[in-house]
């Protein structure tokens, strides 16, 4: 299985867009197009699981830096997810959040 990151994408491109580019390549298990929680517009960038790492990789290879939508495309190995802590340092000055008096 591979998984792969794929950025730089036209907002208007839809999962089954990305199932039929990247399924001229090998079997897709899954696609997952990232939007935004308030407004369910894409946020321009989807994760595509492929069922066999041979045929991932020459997605990778062969898609990397192609024309698509009129965009060009961004697609690398996608890296695993980290988990954000929930315990943020209150004096933390990269958190943005309005802190209370």
């Amino acid at each position: 299985m591979k998984n792969l990151f794929v950025g730089n994408l036209d907002f208007k491109v839809v999962e089954d867009d990305l199932r039929e580019l990247f399924g001229q390549y090998g079997q897709i298990d899954q696609v997952t197009l990232m939007r935004d929680h308030d407004t369910g517009r894409s946020r321009g960038f989807a994760f595509v699981e492929m069922a066999n790492t041979n045929d991932g990789d020459k997605a990778l290879t062969e898609l990397d830096g192609a024309q698509y939508a009129g965009r060009t495309l961004r697609v690398n190995e996608a890296r695993p997810r980290v988990e954000r802590g929930g315990n943020r340092n209150p004096f933390d000055p990269r958190d943005y959040r309005r802190r209370s008096a």
